[in-house]
């Protein structure tokens, strides 16, 4: 992302160096958000993208992200032998190769920065939950929005009982 702009943002393409203006209302996934599922949990994507930088040895990927399904699934098990097999499709695979190879080249794979940032997280996380919690607050009953509909608009009725929530809790 270069920039904030009134309705959105725009972003520098790492395959072209082209300039995007993206809506807020469109769909984007930021890459620290998206986890691979496993067996036992969830596992952030970039702690796979650093399994692979391990792998590799901080070079690209050996199998390409072409590759047929059988070539991927095999180098994606030697990366995280763990990965849930019935959840993780070999499109998956696909974008989880193509991106780090995308990050590769623009060097932006660098997870020392990660592990400091994650330590402290730890560290700030564990010091959260040995403090003594406080008393809870009573709160009003939220109002259930309605399904959405036409994509990413809320429908009237959710905007309506969101704002008769906030008025219940103002009382």
């Amino acid at each position: 992302m270069l920039t904030q702009t009134r309705g959105g943002f725009v972003a520098v393409s790492l395959l072209d160096g082209k300039k995007v203006t993206v809506n807020l209302k469109s769909n984007v996934s930021v890459l620290s958000e998206i986890a691979i599922y496993t067996l036992e949990e969830e596992m952030p994507l970039v702690s796979v993208l650093e399994k692979i930088y391990n792998k590799e040895s901080g070079g690209k990927t050996s199998v390409a992200h072409k590759a047929d399904k059988l070539d991927l699934e095999a180098y994606f098990f030697e990366v995280l032998p763990n990965y849930d097999e019935d959840r993780v499709y070999a499109s998956d695979i696909k974008k989880v190769i193509q991106w780090y190879n995308i990050l590769h080249d623009n060097k932006l794979l660098d997870f020392s920065e990660q592990a400091a940032a994650a330590s402290d997280k730890d560290a700030k996380s564990a010091a959260k939950k040995s403090a003594s919690k406080p008393a809870a607050k009573p709160t009003a009953p939220k109002a259930k929005a309605a399904p959405k509909q036409g994509g990413a608009k809320a429908s009237s009725a959710a905007k309506g009982g969101a704002k008769t929530s906030k008025a219940a809790v103002k009382k």
